[in-house]
């Protein structure tokens, strides 16, 4: 269910995970104002430090794409971070958020990096995402025509930003990290996909798990150790399953999961 438009494009060059730089921006963000107006005080008062003016623009212009689309997603952000949320928790949700708004990253991994794993190969190299995406632009799916230089290009950034990401691992060769998902940002990214999948087996069922490669039988699990942990309702009879938030709001949840977490 990625925000996103119908092609693959190449701004993963300029991107990477950015993470450090997020959590400033994130940190620093004032609820008072305007988006416009929190990313002119960001250009204005240089707190990325030593960073080029260009620069400071690629940083804002992809963390709008990522974080700033949707109004409630920003506002739970804050929330996690203004109250000292788990940082390997939050890494997570950064995650989750710049693969929902880059469907080249998406599907990357829930298309290759998935495949591999239910193969059972670990190790990623730079030729079987160059061969992913020549097929892709063969098969129309990117914004233009990209040469193999820049198939190349793309491939490295996919590579370095899910190596930041903690997807993979790995300096130079790069293999599948292990899979871990902390239960505060599993019961986030489950209420997010429940606004748009009221059904409860269909939300367990739902293709975004694979970003985190988790199957049904695991993320059912997730979900009981959620209720336990009294993140949420979870009650299953049968075919009949039932969760339930205890929350409206994305914003509201948040502040639910950082009150319960500590």
């Amino acid at each position: 269910m990625a925000e996103v438009n119908s092609l693959y494009t190449s701004r993963i060059i300029k991107a990477s995970a950015l993470l450090a730089d997020t959590k400033t921006l994130l940190a620093n963000w004032n609820d008072d104002l305007s988006i416009p107006e929190n990313l002119s005080l960001f250009r204005q008062e240089n707190i990325f430090g030593k960073a080029s003016r260009s620069r400071v623009e690629d940083i804002l212009t992809i963390f709008r794409q990522r974080y700033l689309v949707i109004p409630s997603v920003i506002r739970a952000l804050v929330i996690l971070v203004k109250s000292r949320f788990s940082s390997e928790s939050l890494d997570r949700l950064l995650y989750f958020h710049a693969a929902q708004s880059d469907r080249l990253l998406h599907d990357t991994v829930t298309e290759v990096l998935s495949s591999f794993q239910i193969q059972g190969r670990s190790e990623i190299r730079v030729e079987d995402l160059q061969s992913a995406l020549s097929l892709w632009v063969r098969e129309g799916k990117t914004a233009g025509r990209w040469s193999e230089p820049t198939i190349l290009r793309i491939a490295q950034g996919l590579l370095s930003t899910l190596r930041d990401f903690r997807v993979l691992q790995g300096a130079v060769n790069k293999r599948l990290a292990p899979i871990y998902l902390p239960i505060e940002a599993f019961a986030y990214i489950a209420f997010y996909l429940r606004q748009s999948q009221p059904s409860g087996e269909r939300l367990i069922q739902d293709p975004e798990w694979r970003l985190f490669f988790l199957f049904p039988q695991t993320v059912e699990k997730l979900f009981m150790e959620a209720h336990q942990r009294r993140l949420l309702e979870y009650h299953a009879a049968g075919s009949i399953i039932r969760i339930a938030f205890p929350a409206k709001s994305l914003e509201e949840y948040a502040s639910v999961i950082s009150e319960r977490s500590h």
